[in-house]
């Protein structure tokens, strides 16, 4: 989206007040402003190439992990509680 030639002054006019008040500010504004534009660039020429499988987060991983114990632990209780004559219903 395009900015008015009045935005645009209004803009740079906040920016010269910003930085002759807080110059330590303006710089980290600044800085952060370059990273994202160099991570946006990165993006944008990772589009074009086809990308890698990435793997799962470690996190993922280990819920997906625990999970499977739960209900590995849950259906061997089971079938223990229903093997054993005393657990059986109806007897």
């Amino acid at each position: 989206m395009a900015w008015s030639q009045d935005e645009e002054r209004m803009l740079a006019m906040i920016e010269r007040h910003l930085s002759d008040e807080d110059p330590r500010l303006a710089a980290r504004l600044d800085s952060f402003n370059s990273r994202v534009d160099r991570r946006e660039r990165g993006r944008k020429r990772d589009a074009s190439v086809p990308r890698r499988r990435r793997w799962p987060r470690r996190s993922t991983i280990v819920i997906i992990v625990s999970w499977l114990l739960i209900a590995t632990l849950v259906a061997t209780l089971l079938i223990m509680a229903f093997r054993h004559d005393a657990a059986a219903i109806g007897v």
